[in-house]
């Protein structure tokens, strides 16, 4: 089952998540849009993100101010922010972004085919991770079947080589059998 990449759009103002749900379309990616840094919290915690789009300048809660708890928390602090702003070229404003973990730091007006870019880079590296996590979980699966196995060889033998009773012969048959069938402990 492969589980959906996420982008979540987090800005005040209605019209620009519309844009930037316009702008990610047909990409591989669901957008989730909210209206604040509270609203971005509280998503975070129900569902997992490749990357999230922040407005830096809101009220209340701004995006650094956002940021910064999504970096605190274990669950969400790898996931890739790109901080979008309507502010002029302040490179204070980008460095705090940088500072408060942020990946990139995307002035508007930008071009909307350098974040379609940027999105698609962090919806593979995403994938790819999901992949890995599931690659790494079957190994480990495999390594456990192999080391019950082992052992059932390994008690089957001994129970041949102790005695040269039937029953033992028996007990160590059914032993190689349960392990050849996978029915080990």
């Amino acid at each position: 089952m492969t589980q959906t990449a996420k982008a979540l759009l987090v800005d005040d103002r209605r019209e620009n998540l519309m844009a930037l749900e316009a702008i990610l379309q047909g990409l591989p990616v669901q957008s989730v849009a909210v209206e604040s840094g509270e609203a971005a919290l509280k998503q975070l915690l129900v569902d997992d993100f490749a990357v999230i789009l922040l407005d830096a300048q809101m009220p209340d809660m701004d995006g650094f101010e956002t940021a910064t708890h999504i970096k605190r928390r274990e669950r969400t602090r790898h996931v890739p922010i790109i901080f979008l702003t309507a502010a002029d070229k302040d490179a204070q404003l980008a460095l705090r972004g940088y500072a408060v973990g942020a990946v990139d730091y995307l002035t508007k007006p930008f071009d909307p085919w350098v974040l379609r870019a940027k999105v698609t880079v962090f919806v593979e590296l995403w994938v790819k991770t999901r992949q890995l996590a599931a690659q790494s979980d079957l190994v480990r699966e495999r390594d456990l079947q192999w080391r019950r196995l082992v052992e059932a060889v390994d008690a089957a033998t001994a129970l041949l080589r102790a005695d040269d009773d039937p029953a033992a012969r028996e007990r160590a048959t059914d032993l190689l059998e349960q392990a050849r069938w996978g029915n080990t402990r």
